[in-house]
């Protein structure tokens, strides 16, 4: 479970094609104090740590994964966003974020706003029901805020300290993105749709 408070950003050294999984090396600050079998959100996708060395760690996605999440476009010096597990001691500064991702989305629009960002991004008509107005989605793994929602489309605004320390910043239009809708609002959808 995740915050989608984002720690750090790690830059893909290498990617490797096993069958229909693809398996990734990862750099960042924080790699010296990750074990293995431990769960990290790679903007936004849970996955689990396979190995380490010095800052570096190796993680794999299976067939499942690389359809429903834009890992299957990551290359060699790709900027993924970070987080740690939430321990249970832990403020919940964001939303829970389980790490499972519902779908993609493309970056429509970026637009400064005088000192912050705003985005709106497309997603599948099919998911319009988990989208509300001030209400939570996890893109690449960040916690943010959805307004202006439409039928498949909703806008959401960055701060500068956000920006400037995730892989939101390197957006640009017509980028792909993971997202993952509200696991209360899935929970409660699902009660009604029975």
């Amino acid at each position: 479970m995740f915050t989608g408070i984002i720690e750090s950003t790690a830059t893909v050294k290498e990617v490797i094609s096993n069958g229909s999984n693809k398996t990734f090396w990862l750099s960042c600050p924080l790699g010296k104090e990750f074990r293995v079998d431990q769960s990290i959100s790679h903007s936004g996708v849970c996955l689990t740590v396979e190995e380490t060395r010095e800052n570096s760690h190796r993680v794999t996605a299976v067939a499942e994964t690389l359809e429903k999440t834009n890992l299957d476009t990551w290359k060699p010096g790709t900027v993924v966003n970070l987080e740690r597990g939430m321990r249970p001691t832990d403020r919940l500064d964001g939303h829970f974020v389980q790490g499972h991702v519902d779908t993609t989305g493309i970056c429509r629009k970026k637009t400064e706003k005088n000192g912050s960002w705003e985005f709106r991004f497309e997603f599948p008509k099919s998911f319009a029901q988990l989208v509300i107005e001030k209400g939570s989605v996890a893109i690449n793994g960040v916690s943010l805020t959805t307004f202006d929602v439409k039928k498949k489309s909703f806008s959401i605004i960055i701060i500068p300290y956000t920006f400037e320390n995730t892989n939101l910043k390197l957006l640009n239009e017509e980028d792909m993105v993971n997202i993952e809708f509200d696991m209360v609002g899935k929970y409660i959808n699902r009660q009604f749709s029975l």
